[in-house]
Parts: C-alpha cells; sequence; structure tokens
C-alpha cells in the first residue's frame, strides 16, 4: 500500500465540514432512502420541499441536518423504533470535535458507525499490538477473546457474524495492517486455534498489506495502543481508538496528521511484508512442537 504522506494530508485531512457524526447520520439517511426505492435524490429532495443541493451536503455529511429534518425523512421512509432514535440522536453535539462511546446506546451507534465507514472506505490503516484487527480473525479466535472477556453467552454467535461480516472490506479496500510480533504468539485459545489463525494470515496475505513489527523494534507509537486511520472515497479521515469499556472517533485536522505521523513512524520499523510472511510461517512451525 502506498502511504499518504503527512504534507499530502495536511492539505485533505482537515474534514472542516464533516464529522463522524455527520458522516455516519448522512451514510444512514442514503442507504435508508435508497432501501426504500427513492432512486432519485432530486424527486426525493422536492417531496421534503428541500433543494436536491441540500439532501446531498446532509447526505455526504457536509452539513448536519436538524432533528425535526432527519425525524421528517425517516418518517417518509417509514424508519421507526430504534433506529429511528438512533438516527434522530446523531444530529445532538454533532459538529464536536471528537465523538466518545462509553455505554449503550452510544456504543451501538459508535458501532454502526466503524462498519458504515468500513463500507465506505477507500484506504484503511490498522495498528495492532497486541490483538489481530477484527476482519483479519477467525470464528474460533473470535469466540476465544469473547468467550474470555466476558460477552454474555446468548451474544457471543451474533457478535462474530457482526465480525466476519467486517472481511468484506477486504473485498474493494485498500487495507494496510500493522501487527505486534506479541499478536502472533500470544495463544488466544490454545496453540491449534493461534495456529490455524496464522494460517488465515498466510491464506489472506494478497488481500492484505501486512507487515509485523517485531521485538526488536525499540519503542515506536503503537505501543500506546491500537488505531484505525480510515480513508472514505469522499478523502474524509477519520481516526478511531478502542478500550475495554469507551471507543473514540477523531476527525480533526490536527488529530488525524500526528496519527498518520504516528503510522510513518511504526511503517519505519516494520518488517517488509515478504519478511512478515516468513515470520508468521516460523511461528505456524513452532506450533507443531
Amino acid at each position: 500500500m502506498q502511504l499518504v504522506s503527512t504534507s499530502s494530508l495536511c492539505c485533505m485531512a482537515g474534514n472542516k465540514t464533516s464529522t463522524p457524526r455527520g458522516l455516519a447520520l448522512g451514510s444512514a439517511l442514503r442507504e435508508a432512502r435508497l432501501a426504500a426505492g427513492y432512486d432519485n435524490l432530486t424527486k426525493f429532495a422536492e417531496r421534503l420541499g428541500k433543494t436536491a443541493a441540500t439532501l446531498s451536503r446532509w447526505e455526504t455529511g457536509q452539513r448536519t441536518p436538524r432533528p425535526e429534518d432527519v425525524a421528517q425523512i425517516l418518517t417518509i421512509l417509514g424508519v421507526v423504533g430504534e433506529r429511528f432514535e438512533d438516527l434522530v440522536a446523531l444530529t445532538r453535539n454533532a459538529d464536536a470535535s471528537s465523538w466518545l462511546a462509553v455505554a449503550m446506546p452510544e456504543q451501538r451507534r459508535h458501532l454502526d458507525a466503524l462498519l458504515r465507514f468500513e463500507r465506505d472506505a477507500k484506504t484503511i490503516i490498522a495498528v495492532a499490538p497486541l490483538l489481530l484487527p477484527g476482519w483479519l480473525q477467525t470464528p474460533d479466535y473470535i469466540r476465544a477473546i469473547m468467550t474470555a472477556g466476558g460477552v454474555p453467552e446468548d451474544e457471543v454467535e451474533s457478535r462474530i457474524a457482526i465480525r466476519l461480516g467486517r472481511r468484506e472490506v477486504l473485498r474493494n479496500t485498500e487495507v494496510t495492517a500493522y501487527i505486534g510480533q506479541t499478536a502472533l504468539v500470544q495463544q488466544v485459545g490454545g496453540r491449534e486455534v493461534l495456529r490455524s489463525q496464522l494460517m488465515h494470515l498466510l491464506e489472506i496475505g494478497e488481500q492484505v498489506d501486512l507487515r509485523v513489527v517485531p521485538f526488536t523494534a525499540g519503542w515506536h507509537p503503537a505501543l500506546e495502543g491500537p488505531w484505525y486511520l480510515i480513508q472514505s472515497v469522499r478523502e474524509t479521515f477519520v481516526v478511531y481508538l478502542e478500550t475495554r469499556r469507551s471507543a473514540l472517533f477523531l476527525h480533526e485536522e490536527a488529530d488525524i496528521v500526528a496519527y498518520q505521523e504516528a503510522v510513518d513512524m511504526v511503517h519505519e520499523v516494520a518488517m517488509s511484508p515478504q519478511d512478515s510472511k516468513g515470520l508468521i510461517a516460523k511461528e505456524i512451525n513452532n506450533l507443531k512442537e
């Protein structure tokens, strides 16, 4: 993958009118409109009593509609219940410099936004020092994480299905994953689960620019924790960070550039894709012993 240089990013990454909430809301409104059969944006805008330009700006996240505007759109489209409430809620604090989720239902809205950003992505850079990124995980690896992590038993299979569905991002998106060597040896689920997981990494190596950050790298920003840098097809950027109890979206230029610079630093100490595959193969052999 060709990394976006920091100097270029300074010009493109400002997201001065687009926030994570606004982008997520716009994408959801467009999806709901198309699902309801309103393929013609101009005609639908006329029904709303708005201009096509206004509706377009809402759907691309350039502007955030008022709660009453969203309610009108959703009513016409037949969206009701929890989905209605979630989308109206996205209009609140839409201009904030970041979007933090620490509890339900905000965490549900966050996950929905992340899935949308991944589907609309042009490029994704994942920095994962301890565990593999979700869309590289096998079902057994996911199950081991969730079971040990205390996910309620009746939710495990549905969460696995959601995570496996995120693999679709690998089909049409340029993906780079910087994986800490720890993730290759941490026996999540036991030796056989890890071995199968590493074999899966080698199998999908052509779809992902996979680079291992070795133990010998010394200090680098990935040691501060995992993050995603997501660039949409509309050239907007978001950074996504996740902890055990919270998740955070950042979008302002200073934040985007800071994380791009961090990616550059990790890239400098990471192994080449070929050497990374060689190390993964070596760890697979070690697990046979």
